[in-house]
């Protein structure tokens, strides 16, 4: 028998906990949540104070049988669910089903699982905070009254299987304004003059920057010759240097929302999986002789914050490992929007001097990538900015003035470690000017004008509709990867080329959802909600007072909504075949994992199709069918046979026509950092990558 029962929500994070308590206690896990609002019902009674009707969870039963037994036998119970407002209504649901007083110290939390951490906490356990738990509530409700009231009318008037919910409704509508925005972009004609300009042997670049002392901005071929017209001849003389020391500072150690957008951007990873990962680093590795350890920080967070703790191991290592000038670190104060939930720190490793490749061999290939990721992103965050030596050259030719800037890293700070991207990044090159002096002549040479147009702005990656939704203030860092994997699920947008583009489906619904429930498509009023989310949290305005607010305006939309809102038809589109069982033809749908094609003489014939596109390469297996391109249930490209299941031939690699020289099989595309490499998929022969 036990002392004492820990309940947690993951058998992972229990393993880790109880080998940290001792024998005294045991760590059971709930497996998440154990109560929720029925499936079948909308589950809020709107005419009794919004009661939630709060049932077991189907298959949950065993598991909460197993935790009463355990309960029964132990002294003391303490309920150690995720240090946030999810963490707190899972302990909150426990104690209820468990008939544990909430206002006992029966709750425990920590933000990072490791020996000093979670020993410490139990030192410091504290009762239910019904603050948090009403946020979490009032979140849940609110979800659940436009989910399940507005879904109705969706499959009345548009087909089955819809839904709309707050975030994922302003999701789309951002990724469908953008598109708009794309359709509708007018591309404007500039032009740029550089040249090439040689000083003592050294070639550096220059632009155009000014006519008669004023900055030109070139619009047409006709404005750029006159300004080559007004050039004497290709000698140009230093007209000014200007020599500056810049500084550039570290960006701050992740929140939720820089994680997912970096790891998208560093290691092509999708939030979800972002997330699933940091959840196993945070839960604990088996690390060998050490045993299994919790490897980061709770990753749920939008605070920047660093112990005092875990600043001073940090900047004892950086000394250690790069020298006492690399620790001479500036703090900065991170820029807050809105509500930080500051009682968490930001994502880091529990430990500074734990590397990635002192423990690369306990971890698998992604885990590392991430932890790598964390780990240097904090011990940079901690480390002295960067200085950089800058030069500007202004070069005359006449009233024509090119400028060339240079630049050289002269001490790396922060940047010896890690260095911050971002989605508009170019890889940029130190260019290292020679040593002028004013007054020099110097000979310029192939002087080209180049003809540009404006962009549209980019459709949204995952990363950057990650951004935009944290800045609007939509969402908390726990919604956006569940919102970004609905949103595609329901098949309002699809990713092409690693970019959001929004289906006809998609549109249909917002342009319903705009014209029916304004506000729940208004970016202010979701942010606004969850402001008073936040405001319910602090415990400065009752839950059941912030959705009544709402609901009084919503029902009022629902009504109109039963009433005018339109039956929608969404046509089929024709496949341009007939189908082999019945003739009849064959049409594109949209289903769960993107279109497919469907005989029109549904239900009497169920035939169905994937789209498969040919890539102009017979295939090397059976030497009859042709590669054509697929799409796994994970929506990732593969490559087959087109007589499958007779031929089997599967590459995750794109397949080229031509064969190896080398060994004569097949040579393939590998996506690459720097582009595409063709290598062979048997030898090791290789070609220079393409850009």
């Amino acid at each position: 028998m036990s002392d004492y029962l820990v309940i947690v929500e993951s058998p992972a994070k229990a393993k880790t906990i109880e080998k940290y308590l001792g024998k005294k206690y045991k760590v059971k896990a709930s497996m998440g949540h154990v109560r929720d609002l029925p499936k079948s019902q909308t589950g809020v009674d709107v005419d009794n104070n919004y009661e939630p009707k709060y049932i077991t969870i189907r298959g949950k039963g065993p598991v909460l049988k197993e935790l009463r037994t355990a309960a029964k036998k132990a002294k003391k119970i303490y309920l150690a669910a995720d240090p946030d407002r999810e963490g707190e209504a899972i302990a909150w649901h426990l104690a209820n089903t468990l008939d544990l007083d909430i206002t006992s110290d029966c709750r425990v939390v920590f933000n990072e699982i490791t020996k000093d951490a979670i020993k410490e906490s139990f030192k410091h356990p504290r009762p239910i905070n019904m603050d948090l738990v009403d946020a979490q509530q009032a979140r849940r409700i609110l979800d659940r009254l436009v989910g399940y009231k507005i879904s109705p009318i969706l499959w009345k008037k548009v087909k089955k299987g819809l839904s709309a919910g707050r975030v994922q409704s302003v999701a789309v509508k951002l990724i469908i304004d953008r598109e708009n925005e794309i359709k509708g972009f007018i591309p404007e004609e500039y032009w740029t003059i550089s040249g090439q300009f040689n000083y003592k042997d050294v070639i550096f670049p220059a632009q155009f920057f000014s006519l008669e002392n004023e900055k030109v901005e070139l619009k047409s071929e006709k404005e750029v010759n006159a300004v080559l017209a007004k050039m004497e001849n290709d000698h140009f003389t230093v007209q000014s240097i200007t020599n500056k020391e810049r500084k550039r500072n570290p960006a701050p150690p992740f929140t939720t929302s820089s994680l997912q957008q970096e790891a998208a951007r560093k290691l092509n990873f999708r939030a979800r999986k972002t997330m699933m990962i940091a959840q196993q680093l945070y839960e604990g590795i088996d690390l060998g002789k050490s045993g299994t350890v919790g490897l980061i920080t709770y990753m749920r967070t939008d605070s920047t914050r660093i112990s005092e703790t875990a600043q001073q191991e940090a900047k004892e290592f950086i000394t250690q490992e790069y020298g006492a000038k690399f620790a001479e670190q500036v703090v900065l104060k991170g820029r807050k929007q809105g509500k930080v939930q500051d009682a968490h720190e930001a994502i880091r490793p529990t430990s500074a001097v734990r590397t990635p490749n002192s423990i690369k061999e306990y971890l698998s290939r992604d885990q590392y990538k991430l932890y790598k990721l964390i780990w240097e992103r904090f011990i940079a965050s901690q480390m002295s900015p960067a200085i950089m030596d800058t030069m500007t050259v202004d070069l005359k030719n006449g009233p024509v003035i090119f400028r060339a800037n240079g630049s050289k890293i002269k001490f790396h700070g922060f940047m010896k470690v890690y260095v911050e991207s971002s989605d508009d990044q170019k890889e940029s090159k130190d260019v290292i000017l020679p040593d002028l002096q004013e007054g020099e002549t110097i000979l310029g040479k192939d002087i080209e004008p180049k003809q540009h147009f404006t962009q549209p702005p980019p459709r949204y990656s995952e990363a950057r509709l990650v951004k935009t939704l944290e800045e609007l203030g939509i969402g908390r860092p726990s919604t956006y990867a569940p919102t970004l994997d609905t949103i595609q699920k329901r098949g309002y947008v699809a990713l092409e080329n690693k970019r959001f583009v929004p289906t006809e489906l998609g549109e249909i619904v917002i342009e319903l959802i705009s014209e029916f429930f304004p506000e729940i498509i208004n970016v202010e009023f979701t942010a606004n909600m969850e402001k008073e989310l936040d405001e319910i949290e602090e415990g400065k305005i009752a839950w059941i007072k912030v959705i009544d607010k709402f609901y009084q305006d919503f029902k009022v939309y629902l009504e109109k909504a039963e009433v005018e809102m339109e039956k929608v038809e969404i046509k089929d589109e024709y496949a341009g075949e007939d189908c082999e069982n019945c003739g009849s033809p064959m049409v594109i749908k949209m289903g769960r994992f993107g279109k497919f094609m469907a005989c029109s003489n549904f239900p009497d014939c169920r035939n169905t199709k994937a789209i498969v596109k040919e890539i102009g390469v017979t295939c090397p297996k059976c030497k009859q069918g042709q590669v054509v391109e697929r799409k796994s249930k994970k929506n990732r490209i593969f490559y087959g046979c087109s007589r499958y299941p007779e031929c089997d031939f599967l590459s995750w690699d794109k397949p080229i026509s031509r064969p190896c020289p080398k060994c004569g099989d097949m040579l393939v595309e590998k996506k690459i950092k720097k582009g595409v490499q063709i290598q062979c998929s048997s030898c090791d022969y290789k070609e220079q990558p393409q850009e």
